[in-house]
């Protein structure tokens, strides 16, 4: 409590007062809610984007504004919001998605494997999910005789209509390989030649949908991959284990888990074949 107090009196000149007490109950509420842990060192992130909220409501102090996000639906969503971290781009941690066109597409191709079931747990604005359809639409499974199905799950509502817009800037498309940015997106003209927008073929094949990873998994499997990969750092160990526990029974035989570069499956390692580079097989 004493290192809270500390960094949350760092700026004397802050808009409004926020406590050591303020801290505590967002880290308690954030945990509870989505099992997600704030470390200490996340203090000013935390006050500087819940001050935008509290402006946004005209309210003047933490404690009152705590309450309205207690009793109010759609300001608890929008508190939940600011505080989830979306950081993402196309073809993060290429090697993935080698080994999904590489390896994965062969194998499927060879076993006459027509029904594809892939799941982006923490798709963010999006990125993730259209590498893995434009990856799949660059060898043809996304026609027939294949039936695709990409998932795309985040907790953050803004991020999924930015997702389900699928539009964005070229820059950002410029590390998208040519042969995937030819099936998978259209660049705009006139004045919106700078953006690019993902191909209707690529978008009927992602359901985007707002779930809460601490929650009940509406979606059945048996699943052929699971993409989670930098979301579980922001959980604690106990829970990370058991989303992980979760997602091995989700995945069929085969089936591929990929994770973060800096995150690991620890004691449920026993459970999958380690294929090296963050993936894992379920035997």
């Amino acid at each position: 409590m004493d290192a809270i107090q500390a960094l949350c009196q760092i700026e004397e000149q802050r808009e409004f007062e926020f406590t050591a007490d303020d801290f505590v109950h967002i880290q308690e509420f954030m945990l509870r809610e989505t099992g997600i842990s704030l470390s200490e060192r996340k203090t000013s992130m935390v006050y500087g984007r819940l001050a935008r909220r509290l402006r946004r409501t005209g309210i003047d102090n933490f404690c009152e504004y705590f309450d309205l996000v207690r009793s109010d639906l759609d300001e608890r969503v929008a508190f939940i919001n600011a505080l989830t971290t979306n950081k993402t781009q196309f073809f993060r941690e290429k090697h993935h998605f080698d080994f999904l066109s590489n390896v994965l597409v062969p194998e499927w191709q060879q076993k006459n494997k027509h029904r594809i079931r892939i799941w982006s747990a923490g798709c963010s604005t999006g990125e993730e999910p259209y590498t893995i359809a434009s990856s799949l639409a660059a060898h043809g499974l996304l026609t027939a005789p294949y039936d695709s199905r990409i998932l795309a799950t985040d907790l953050d509502t803004q991020v999924l209509d930015v997702g389900r817009n699928g539009t964005y800037g070229i820059e950002a498309c410029k590390v998208i390989p040519d042969k995937e940015l030819k099936h998978g997106f259209i660049r705009g003209r006139g004045s919106k030649q700078e953006l690019l927008k993902a191909k209707p073929l690529l978008q009927k094949h992602i359901a985007f949908k707002q779930l809460n990873l601490m929650a009940t998994w509406p979606h059945k499997g048996p699943l052929d991959a699971i993409f989670c990969r930098n979301v579980m750092i922001y959980f604690e160990r106990e829970v990370q284990q058991e989303l992980i526990y979760r997602f091995w029974e989700k995945l069929g035989s085969g089936g591929i888990l990929f994770i973060g570069h800096s995150e690991s499956i620890g004691e449920m390692g026993s459970r999958f074949d380690n294929l090296g580079q963050t993936m894992f097989r379920k035997p």
